[in-house]
C-alpha cells in the first residue's frame, strides 16, 4: 500500500520540471527580445528561430514533466542544460554586440587635444606652473579650438591667462624658443605638421608638454541630418547607395583622437543592389583648398586637424558630390582588426621589402603588423604615395573579403572587441543593421573596384604651414575619371577593374625628391 507521504511527493514531482522549463522560457524570451532589438537578423530567420525554441521548450517540458520517470527526466535535464548554455551564450554575444556597435556608431562629438608647451629646460611641470605667464597662441589658424581651449585653461588656472597672437606655427614656436612667450598653446595635431618644416624636424626635443586640454565640439549636424535625406533619395532613385569617407589616422593609441592628420583618404561608393564597391584613394599630399581655407590650397592630410567634417567637405568639393558618412580607424586598431580576423590575403603589385617584411608579386598572407607595414610603405615604389594608396585599398578589399567569409563567425568575439576604442563612425546603428540584414538575406560576393587619382609633385606653401613643403598638384583628368566611376556605381552601371585601370594616368616623381621633402 502506497503511503500518503509518497502520494504527496508524487503529486508534486512535476514542480522541478516546471521550474526548469519556466527559467528556460524566460531566458528564451530575453534572448529573442535582444535579438529583435539587435535588428541584424532577417525576420524570416527570427521567426524560424522562435518556432524552433518553442518546440524545444515543449519537448523539454514533456521530458521533465515527472521526476518519477528517471530515464526520461535525465534526458530532459541534458537537453535543458544544452539549451541553457546556448541561450546564455546567445544573450552574452547579442548584448556584447549591441553595446560595442552602439558605442562606435552615431558619433556626434569630436575631441581636439590641445597641449600647453614650454621649453624643454623649463622647470615648469604642470599647468599651474605657467600661471601668470604670457601664453602664445595662433592668431587665425584653428581659432575656434584655441578660444575654447583658453576657456578651459582659465577654469584650470582660476584666472584668465594673458595671450599673444602669432601668425603661423613657426612664429609661435620661435617665440617660445626665444623666450618671448612663457608657454604656447597649440592643437596637438599641428606637432606633426611643424616637423615637416625645414629647421623644425627636432622641435619635439626642444619643448615639453606640461598639460593638455580636451576641447569637445559637435560634428557638423548637417552631416547626419542631410545624410538621411540623401540616402532616402538614393533608395528611391538608384537603389540603396552609400558614399562613405574612410579615414586612417597614424596613431597607435587605443583611444581614437579625432582631430589628427588623416593619412588614409579613401571614398567608398557602395551600391547594395548591384553589389559593387568602388574605392577611390586620394593622396595625402594632394594640394587642394580646404572647406575652411577660403580657397587657399593645403595638403589634404591637414584637413583632419580641423575635423572629420572638414575632410569630407573638402573631398566633396574636389569630386563635386555629396558625402556625409565616415568610418575612421587608427593604425593600432587596424592591426587589431586584421589579427582578430585571423589574418588576410593581400595581392601585391611589387616584390619589395618594408621593415622586416618581404612581399612577393601576387598573394601574400599577412597578419596585422605585416599589413600595416605594407600599407605604410612608399619609398620602395617609383610612384611613391600613389602606390601606397593602391596598397591601402588592396588591404581594405582583403578585409572586406575576409569579413564576408565564414571566418568572421569563428572569430566573432575577438573581432568585436578589436573595434572598441580604435574605430568610429557617424552612421547610425539602425543604418548599419539594415545593411547587414540585407547582406544576410542575399549573401554572395561583392565586386570591389579600386582607383587612385594622381598628380605632379611640387613645392608650395600650404594653408596650414608658413614655409614651402612637398605637395602633389592634382591631375584633374584623373579626378574627372574618379567622378565618372563614382557616378556609374551610383547609377547601378556595372564597372570592372580593367575599366578603372584604363583610366589611370600615372606621374612619377623622383624618389630622391619625395624622400627629402614629403612628410
Amino acid at each position: 500500500m502506497v503511503s500518503k507521504s509518497r502520494i504527496r511527493r508524487r503529486s508534486k514531482d512535476w514542480i522541478p520540471g516546471a521550474v526548469i522549463t519556466a527559467l528556460l522560457f524566460i531566458a528564451a524570451v530575453v534572448f529573442m527580445v535582444l535579438l529583435y532589438r539587435l535588428a541584424l537578423v532577417p525576420s524570416i530567420i527570427m521567426t524560424a528561430g522562435a518556432l524552433a525554441l518553442l518546440v524545444l521548450l515543449a519537448v523539454t517540458e514533456v521530458l521533465l514533466f515527472r521526476t518519477r520517470y528517471k530515464a526520461r527526466f535525465s534526458i530532459g535535464l541534458f537537453i535543458a542544460f544544452i539549451l541553457a548554455a546556448i541561450l546564455s551564450l546567445g544573450i552574452f554575444f547579442v548584448g556584447n554586440t549591441m553595446f560595442t556597435v552602439g558605442k562606435i556608431t552615431g558619433e556626434s562629438v569630436q575631441v581636439t587635444r590641445v597641449g600647453v608647451y614650454v621649453r624643454s629646460d623649463d622647470p615648469a611641470v604642470t599647468l599651474q606652473d605657467v600661471a601668470g605667464r604670457t601664453i602664445g597662441v595662433l592668431g587665425t589658424l584653428d581659432r575656434e579650438v584655441t578660444d575654447q581651449a583658453l576657456t578651459e585653461l582659465t577654469k584650470t588656472l582660476g584666472a584668465e591667462p594673458q595671450t599673444t597672437d602669432y601668425k603661423g606655427l613657426t612664429d609661435l614656436m620661435d617665440a617660445l624658443r626665444r623666450e618671448d612667450a612663457g608657454a604656447v598653446l597649440v592643437n596637438q595635431g599641428y606637432l606633426d605638421v611643424i616637423q615637416e618644416i625645414d629647421g623644425y624636424s627636432d622641435i619635439l626635443s626642444q619643448i615639453k608638454e606640461v598639460g593638455s586640454l580636451d576641447v569637445k565640439m559637435s560634428i557638423d549636424r548637417g552631416l547626419t541630418e542631410e545624410s538621411g535625406a540623401q540616402n532616402a533619395q538614393a533608395q528611391t532613385s538608384n537603389g540603396t547607395v552609400y558614399t562613405i569617407f574612410i579615414s586612417g589616422i597614424d596613431t597607435r593609441d587605443d583611444e581614437m583622437i579625432p582631430l589628427s592628420r588623416s593619412d588614409v583618404n579613401i571614398i567608398a561608393t557602395i551600391n547594395m543592389d548591384t553589389r559593387q564597391m568602388l574605392l577611390v584613394s586620394t593622396p595625402r599630399d594632394y594640394f587642394v583648398p580646404l572647406s575652411i581655407s577660403n580657397g587657399v590650397p593645403d595638403k589634404l592630410t591637414h584637413a583632419g586637424i580641423y575635423g572629420i567634417d572638414v575632410c569630407m567637405k573638402t573631398l566633396s568639393m574636389l569630386y563635386d558630390m555629396n558625402m556625409y558618412y565616415y568610418f575612421r580607424v587608427n593604425f593600432g586598431g587596424f592591426v587589431k582588426i586584421i589579427d582578430a580576423l585571423g589574418g588576410i590575403t593581400v595581392h601585391s603589385d611589387y616584390d619589395f621589402n618594408a621593415g622586416s617584411y618581404h612581399y612577393v608579386v601576387g598573394d601574400n598572407q599577412m597578419d596585422g603588423e605585416m599589413a600595416l607595414a605594407f600599407s605604410r610603405e612608399r619609398h620602395a615604389f617609383p610612384s611613391g604615395d600613389r602606390q601606397r594608396g593602391r596598397n591601402q585599398m588592396a588591404v581594405i578589399r582583403a578585409v572586406v573579403r575576409k569579413a564576408l567569409s565564414p571566418d568572421l563567425l569563428r572569430n566573432y568575439s575577438s573581432v568585436l572587441s578589436s573595434l572598441n576604442g580604435c574605430f568610429g563612425t557617424n552612421i547610425s546603428y539602425e543604418e548599419i543593421a539594415r545593411a547587414l540584414q540585407r547582406q544576410l538575406r542575399q549573401g554572395g560576393d561583392w565586386n570591389v573596384i579600386t582607383y587612385s587619382v594622381d598628380g605632379t609633385g611640387d613645392t608650395q606653401v600650404p594653408y596650414s604651414m608658413s614655409q614651402e613643403a612637398y605637395v602633389m598638384v592634382p591631375d584633374y583628368d584623373t579626378v574627372e575619371a574618379a567622378r565618372t566611376l563614382m557616378e556609374k556605381v551610383r547609377n547601378s552601371e556595372r564597372i570592372t577593374q580593367e575599366e578603372a585601370n584604363a583610366m589611370t594616368v600615372e606621374h612619377v616623381d623622383t624618389a630622391e625628391t619625395e624622400t627629402k621633402t614629403e612628410a
